[in-house]
């Protein structure tokens, strides 16, 4: 009976960490949907523009810093409940602003809130699910960042078409305030906890920042997230300035690549859960899949002959399939790696290497797409996942090394 309880509180947990991943998403794409008509209003120019969204993407990744620790030091169920309630103030707020200066310090602050829920939700499911369950867990809360992102045009549209932009700022705001009340009921007060050493606050950072293993993932994260963000931002252009495709046809199409994300980020966790029922160890459960992952993702360099659109849109869904199995699965890692009361923090730390590599890998692709050439980069693309695959396989051997159990930090 018990046991039977707790399977019902842990599954209603993950529907509400899916529900935040939604809503994250929508209050993030807002602003890119509505950009052209909130530029008009605002008298702003794309100069302007890009700089509300680097404001953005800056609190964004250095949030993740912070966003980590404050998970450990409040618990999951406060932490998040704060995240969530600071970005949709922001994002409601945003609603009201009268300026460009106003809008930017609006979109800062929405970033400094939303690294917030990839932090608290490693947390719930290492405190929650049971080895065998984290991945599929993982994949599924994670595959509310692809439903958010697939919602969000018609959506953020039809609330701007009929009510006015500053509507759909303050909807989908309040709609981040509705989820908070029913978090706040169904998440129990106290999560368990296993019995650790306390030692200070500087002695955990130090020992944090000086794991081998933690740089190792974080340069994992850092290598192959820019793939994703290549096919999220720049591969619509592609498929504009290349193959002559209107908006709207694109659009029409770009579900394709969205579903495709939502099967991989699902699938990468029952993958590894499969390899566990099988009796092979969780993290190297983890490690085959990201493996065979990484096998797939370089076929996307077949990109740069430019196929024909269905030949594309397969080579893109299947590198949007490799990725989320990769990042579901490294993700998934990490918190069979670290000790529950550390694993946000850690989280954390690692997640700002994909920050980083998003921030970087955008100046690097603006450059090697100047002038229409497309070709470079889909080749640079094919060899990130292989390298980062290297990388979280030698922060593995680390872990190992430095804790037969795998547990990396003694906290």
């Amino acid at each position: 009976m018990i046991e039977g309880k707790a399977r019902k509180i842990r599954w209603a947990i993950l529907a509400m960490l899916f529900a935040s991943t939604v809503i994250n998403y929508l209050d993030r794409q807002a602003l890119s949907i509505l950009a052209t008509t909130v530029q008009q209003d605002l008298h702003m120019d794309d100069i302007a523009y890009a700089r509300v969204v680097q404001a953005f993407l800056i609190a964004y990744t250095f949030a993740y810093l912070m966003a980590g620790r404050v998970t450990d030091w409040l618990g999951t169920r406060l932490s998040l409940a704060l995240f969530v309630g600071w970005w949709s103030l922001a994002n409601l707020l945003t609603g009201f602003v009268r300026s460009a200066g106003e809008l930017g310090a609006a979109r800062f602050t929405l970033g400094l809130g939303e690294a917030g829920n990839y932090t608290a939700g490693p947390k719930a499911v290492s405190e929650h699910f049971p080895p065998r369950e984290r991945g599929i867990a993982l994949g599924i809360y994670t595959a509310g960042a692809m439903i958010g992102a697939t919602l969000a045009p018609p959506l953020i549209a039809g609330i701007a078409l009929h009510f006015g932009w500053r509507a759909a700022f303050i909807a989908t705001g309040a709609a981040g305030l509705a989820w908070l009340v029913v978090w706040l009921t169904i998440y129990p007060r106290s999560a368990p906890e296993a019995k650790e050493e306390r030692i200070s606050e500087g002695a955990l950072w130090g020992r944090i920042l000086r794991d081998r293993s933690v740089w190792l993932l974080a340069g994992a994260r850092a290598g192959a997230d820019p793939v994703w963000y290549f096919y999220l931002f720049w591969f619509p252009k592609y498929l504009t300035d290349i193959y002559g495709l209107t908006l709207i046809a694109v659009a029409s199409m770009a579900w394709i690549v969205y579903l495709a994300a939502d099967l991989g980020s699902i699938g990468g966790g029952f993958f590894s859960s499969r390899l566990i029922a099988r009796g092979v160890a969780p993290a190297t459960s983890r490690i085959i899949v990201m493996g065979a992952a990484a096998l797939v993702a370089p076929f996307g360099a077949i990109a740069a002959s430019h196929p024909a659109l269905p030949i594309l849109f397969a080579l893109a869904s299947a590198v949007a399939f490799a990725h989320l199995v990769f990042q579901i699965n490294i993700s998934t890692l990490i918190v069979d790696l670290y000790p529950t009361r550390i694993v946000a923090t850690v989280f954390g730390v690692v997640a700002a290497g994909s920050g980083l590599g998003g921030l970087l890998s955008t100046q690097l692709v603006g450059q090697l797409v100047a002038g229409g050439a497309f070709e470079r980069s889909f080749l640079l693309m094919a060899l990130l996942h292989p390298i980062a695959f290297l990388l979280a396989f030698l922060a593995l051997r680390s872990a190992r090394r430095s804790n037969g159990e795998g547990q990396l930090v003694h906290a």
